[in-house]
């Protein structure tokens, strides 16, 4: 089968690859229909991410028809399409009946924080991923979900991760009828974050970014303030102003490793890897944020330290939340905002390319080309 293959730092290619096979009874094969290439998929590609190996085959947001499965799956049979959660949960250790898939205890054994993610280096439990024409997905009765005859197939593959993240984001903010959001970030999952802050009753939404084609796509999509970062003399200092001196009610850190705006995080967090990618969305957000205001984040950061102004947390009564979305849980009600107009999540995406041509679509997305806001990938057996 043809699979994207990581051959080092910005180095990818589609090769041949072995046809995935069934190693537990509780496993299933799906060939891909559609596959995106996520933001946090940018800090693999850009060798930001621990144990990142060559040959690994990224892509933890995808659908597909389920072609095979083990002796001990119930739920699902072969030509059922199906969206895969990007956590990849057992569905029965004391996290995930808490709802905490993404902290799944049984899905990784190389750490004990994150659960298992579809390819998202061995520091999440070195699984292949579904930027590919092919994919293993174990633990088939828990995540698949199959996807509503009415659903289109683009919407459907941004439930796998942009929708759930970006509305976990609001949901961790703890956001009250008009609440002052601000969101670090404007690529899919800040957007999203933003959109669906008002659903839970933001008063007032502003978006932080240094692109003004994503700025622009933000204040159409999601219908909120946008500012660019290199535009002002402060972040911190204009959205003070912008909120009377008192800070934002909520601020969502939607950006994580790859963030631009410091020299001396760039340096330290990007170039000499001495912190877990450069934190000054972070550090702004701490910052930002009001007194005993809540610090959503869900920007990826790596398992080492960062350089953020702890002091300012514990001396400003800062709630900070902060994990994985937890896909399975959010899904019924995502489909039902998805299916009742709610929200649009197919409308985030701007670019479609065959999954032969993963590399182009890896530099234009990394280097923020074309006014590239989301990307999917089709196999070419997907119409097959």
């Amino acid at each position: 089968m043809l699979a994207m293959n990581y051959r080092g730092p910005r180095r990818v290619r589609v090769d041949h690859k072995p046809y995935p096979e069934i190693l537990h009874p509780n496993d299933a094969i799906v060939r891909v229909t559609r596959s995106c290439i996520c933001g946090s998929d940018l800090h693999l590609y850009h060798g930001m991410v621990p144990d990142t190996r060559v040959g690994t085959t990224f892509g933890h947001e995808f659908i597909g028809i389920v072609e095979e499965v083990g002796p001990s799956v119930e739920k699902l049979k072969k030509g059922d399409h199906v969206l895969v959660p990007f956590n990849i949960a057992c569905g029965a250790c004391a996290f995930c009946k808490q709802g905490l898939y993404g902290n799944c205890h049984e899905s990784n054994p190389e750490a004990t924080a994150v659960g298992g993610i579809f390819g998202y280096s061995h520091t999440a439990g070195g699984y292949d991923g579904g930027q590919a024409e092919y994919v293993r997905v174990p633990y088939a009765d828990v995540g698949p979900t199959i996807i509503p005859a009415d659903m289109d197939p683009d919407d459907a593959v941004l439930l796998t991760d942009v929708v759930p993240t970006g509305y976990q984001a609001a949901e961790m903010g703890g956001i009250k009828p008009g609440d002052t959001v601000v969101v670090f970030g404007a690529g899919p999952i800040g957007i999203m974050a933003a959109k669906c802050a008002w659903l839970f009753g933001a008063g007032r939404v502003i978006i932080i970014d240094h692109l003004e084609y994503r700025l622009e796509f933000a204040r159409q999509y999601a219908q909120c303030e946008a500012y660019n970062f290199r535009s002002l003399e402060d972040p911190v200092l204009f959205l003070k102003r912008e909120t009377g001196w008192l800070g934002a009610d909520v601020c969502i850190d939607a950006v994580g490793a790859d963030a631009a705006g410091s020299a001396l995080h760039t340096i330290t967090g990007k170039k000499l890897m001495l912190q877990a990618g450069a934190a000054i969305a972070l550090h702004w957000a701490i910052n930002s944020v009001k007194k005993g205001g809540i610090l959503s984040i869900v920007g990826v950061y790596g398992p080492t330290g960062n350089l953020i102004p702890i002091g300012n947390v514990v001396n400003k009564g800062i709630t900070i939340r902060a994990n994985q979305a937890s896909v399975k849980r959010l899904l019924p009600r995502l489909i039902k905002h998805v299916q009742d107009g709610y929200i649009d999540p197919k409308g985030l995406i701007t670019h479609r390319m065959p999954l032969e041509e993963v590399a182009d679509a890896y530099h234009i997305f990394s280097s923020k080309l074309d006014n590239c806001i989301k990307t999917v990938l089709i196999p070419s057996s997907a119409s097959n």
